[in-house]
Formats: structure tokens, sequence, C-alpha cells
């Protein structure tokens, strides 16, 4: 038994010294995977900005102040995008970033319950499946009987969005995450900072 303990803490520090040497790649690739999700939804709000604040304020989620909340959104989104690329101050900008998904899971997404796109196979679905699925059902007969199906759907099946907090709760674990591991090792602004700035 004891000869069975020393083979499984040799095997456990062979593994935890594997780790060591690759612990910069879980921070790297949760920003390079947020990078181009939060710039996209930036510049979407940028590009469309008096819709944005329509869309903030009376015209959808009725919130105050809609022009400021838009402007920091958009803000947020944008600068946090370039700030995850560079690794620089990453867990700074995780923070108003969490705050970005909160918001939005609250305020948008939480009526539609967990599923951001409908699945009947889900533990988690909506209560409104039934009807999402005979509408899906229906919208793939017509296609069917009308149009090349067989084209529409090469590179993917047809899907009825539920709009649910699936996403955005998933991007503020990973949010959640930086902010405790911070930019990383070797390929993070912040690492270098931290660096040159040390005493030692």
């Amino acid at each position: 038994m004891s000869l069975l303990l020393r083979y499984a803490q040799q095997a456990n520090n062979f593994l935890l010294n594997i780790v060591q040497q690759l612990d910069f790649l879980a921070p790297l690739v949760l920003r390079c995977y947020l990078v181009p999700i939060f710039w996209l939804a930036g510049s979407n709000k940028m590009m469309h900005f008096s819709d944005t604040v329509a869309w903030f304020g009376d015209g959808g989620l009725g919130l105050p102040f809609p022009q400021l909340l838009a402007f920091l959104a958009t803000a947020t989104e944008m600068g946090g995008a370039i700030l995850l690329l560079l690794g620089l101050a990453t867990r700074w900008i995780s923070i108003p970033l969490m705050i970005t998904m909160l918001v939005a899971m609250f305020t948008v997404h939480w009526q539609h319950g967990w599923q951001a796109v409908h699945d009947g196979a889900s533990p988690f679905a909506s209560a409104n499946l039934a009807g999402a699925m005979q509408r899906l059902n229906y919208a793939k007969e017509t296609l069917y009987q009308h149009t090349d199906y067989e084209w529409l759907t090469e590179t993917g099946n047809f899907v009825i969005l539920n709009n649910g907090i699936e996403w955005a709760a998933t991007y503020f674990i990973m949010l959640l995450a930086l902010f405790c591991l911070g930019g990383g090792r070797w390929i993070s602004a912040d690492y270098w900072l931290k660096k040159y700035l040390s005493p030692n």
C-alpha cells in the first residue's frame, strides 16, 4: 500500500510540475476568447449608439440615465476588449465587465430562464419550450417544402433563440476566473509591468 501511495505522490508531483509550467495558458485562453465577444458587443453599440440609448431607456429596458449607461457599457466593452488583449489591468477591467454581465443577466435575459438557445434535451429547458419547438418544426417544414433545405442547412442547423442568461453567466464566470488569476505569466502586460516595477 505504501508503494502505491508513493507512486501516486510521484504522479501527482509530475502533474503539478506540468501545471506550473503551463499555468500561463488558462488566463491567456480566457482573455483571447473574451476579446472578440466584448469588442463586437461594444462596437455594435457604438455603431448604433442612438438605438442603444433608446433601448437602454424607455424603448426597452427602462433604465435611468440611458445615455450615460449606454456610453459606459460601450466604453467598458470596447476598452475591456483592448485591455484583455494586452493583458493590461486584467483584474481591474474584469470588475466593470462582470458588472456589465450582471446587468445584462438581470435586466435582459433573466425572464427567459437559463438557455440561450432552446434545446429540448436540456434539464434547464424554458417553460415555453413546447411552443418554441412547434414553431421551429413548422419553420423547418415550410423551408423544406419551398426552398432548397439541404443548401440552407449546409453549414448549420436552424434553432430558436431563447435569449436566457446562459452566455452572460458563462462570460461572468470566465471574468471571475480572470479576476482571480490575473493576466497570466509571459504573455501579458501585467506580468512584465510587475516584473519591471518589482523592487527585487
